[in-house]
């Protein structure tokens, strides 16, 4: 049986043949093994999920599928033909493309532009004819139902746009295989339900997909197929509907993993306030008060648009407020200014790693002694031997899989990545810890390890606030706030209900409907 799928730039294709598949793959750079005698086989119409703990080796994988790299051994076929060299790209991204958890967006182009780059429709002389590119672009976003203003910068575009625009891309050179790598790590609820409609709606259209995901939910939501990868190796391939969630959860870990829960004893009633928010309020026009005690974890919990990561930000400097105050342990804070927050007992992991969080070219130690110059070093001299001691720590610690502290931070997986973020944030020994969304795109190992070191330093005294619509990291909680078009519309003290929480965050209250 051959069909033609809707878009197909040719020939007829054999549906019982698998889009991809990969076979006795085998990758090493220099020492490190990043694939041994793995595979996938993913099938037409169907979204097959790929999962795994980081180092798992899906990032090396994803590489050889796209022709950024070849195996040592083993091969890739796609539509039972054999992958084409790696030399030509177009022939690649006629067969597959990546929707990458960082954008490949150009922010100074427009969404036109982005579209078409290197492919601009020319005239006679060679001059970009504008309308027939916008008209083009507006077609192929109509194809495909993205609704997107063509000539608007790319840098206005919300992560989901982006996403869209992306996809779109890929299937305007012909390919109907696309892996989504991490597609909803920065997305609230809303978007990422209206990502999955139109993940149902391309395959619909023909289209496949191989999507990577740490959010195990999500894959038992979307995913037809599951393949775990663990310690480079192929461990198991199944559907979604015949493995369970301690199954799944054991296959990527080798062993049962839970989520840690905060020792939720009654604090001291002489724990004296450390953070003091009274009145803050954000450009965006999110209000929060809040008091929290020493050795306290607070919740600030909210969907999309609820400002909950505006006032965080607002309160860490990140952002200058339109009004309030901020105090931690009787200091009251510059607004607007990072540099005082940190010099008040401030540790910070933002919510973006990649563009605030971490410098990708220096290394472990650079990165985690970064805010800490006064414990490496005297008279404006770094002493090597101390930065790398306390980035060796750091490393023991959070059980960041490096080989040491002179590797680049670029060079570790995601998990890891964060990992660093939080061992710098802990560097100053903080009085408050504020964690903005501190286990998105990481795995449940990492995730465990993470959200442990909560329960560590409130047992120190420090006053640690949670900002995060996941339920994994509010339940290390004491009491979640829960914040809803940019303001607080209900409080939670440990032992609430999941569906509660949600509902809460969602502007719907269970108890009254």
């Amino acid at each position: 049986m051959s069909v033609t799928p809707k878009g197909s730039t040719g020939g007829l294709v054999d549906v019982d043949q698998p889009v991809v598949e990969a076979v006795n793959i085998t990758k090493r750079f220099g020492s490190t093994v990043a694939l041994s005698d793995a595979g996938i086989v993913v099938r037409r119409g169907e979204t097959h999920a790929l999962v795994g703990r980081n180092g798992a080796g899906k990032s090396t994988l994803v590489s050889i599928l796209t022709g950024l790299q070849a195996a040592d051994h083993g091969a890739v076929a796609f539509d039972g033909r054999p992958a084409p060299p790696l030399g030509d790209r177009d022939a690649w991204r006629k067969r597959v493309a990546c929707v990458y958890q960082k954008s490949t967006i150009i922010d100074t182009l427009t969404v036109a532009e982005n579209l078409f780059l290197n492919r601009h429709a020319r005239g006679p002389a060679g001059l970009i004819r504008w309308p027939r590119l916008r008209r083009e672009a507006e077609q192929l976003l109509a194809e495909w139902s993205v609704e997107v203003d063509v000539r608007q910068p790319a840098s206005t575009l919300s992560v989901e746009q982006r996403q869209f625009v992306e996809i779109a891309r890929a299937l305007s050179f012909g390919a109907r295989f696309i892996i989504l790598d991490e597609p909803t790590a920065q997305l609230d609820g809303a978007s990422i339900n209206r990502l999955f409609a139109r993940i149902r709606d391309l395959r619909a259209q023909g289209v496949t997909f191989l999507f990577i995901s740490h959010h195990l939910q999500e894959i038992y939501e979307i995913c037809d197929q599951v393949t775990v990868f663990r310690d480079a190796r192929h461990i198991v391939t199944a559907p979604v509907a015949q493995l369970s969630r301690p199954a799944l959860v054991a296959a990527m870990t080798g062993e049962d993993v839970t989520m840690p829960e905060a020792d939720h004893r009654p604090l001291p009633a002489d724990a004296p306030v450390l953070l003091s928010v009274r009145d803050l309020v954000t450009a965006s026009g999110a209000e929060l008060s809040l008091e929290a005690r020493a050795g306290e974890v607070v919740g600030i919990a909210g969907g999309g648009g609820s400002g909950k990561v505006e006032v965080a930000e607002a309160m860490v400097g990140l952002a200058r407020p339109a009004g309030g105050a901020v105090a931690v342990d009787g200091r009251t804070l510059r607004p607007g200014s990072v540099p005082d927050a940190l010099a008040a007992g401030v540790g910070l992991v933002p919510q973006d790693r990649h563009r605030e969080g971490l410098v990708p070219l220096l290394s472990i130690a650079e990165n985690v002694t970064m805010t800490v110059p006064d414990r490496i070093g005297r008279n404006g001299l770094i002493s090597p031997a101390r930065r790398d001691a306390l980035a060796r720590d750091a490393i023991a610690d959070l059980a960041i899989k490096a080989a040491g502290p002179h590797v680049p931070v670029s060079d570790l997986s995601g998990g890891n990545q964060q990992k660093v973020v939080m061992g710098r944030a802990l560097a100053s020994d903080p009085k408050l810890l504020v964690l903005i969304t501190p286990t998105a795109g990481v795995d449940v190992r990492s995730k465990q390890t993470l959200l442990g070191v909560v329960d560590e330093v409130r047992r120190r005294g420090t006053t640690v606030l949670v900002v995060s619509d996941e339920l994994d990291d509010l339940r290390i909680c004491d009491r979640v706030l829960v914040m809803f078009q940019g303001r607080v519309v209900r409080e939670m003290t440990h032992g609430w209900s999941d569906n509660d929480l949600v509902a809460a965050m969602e502007g719907v209250d269970l108890h009254h409907v």
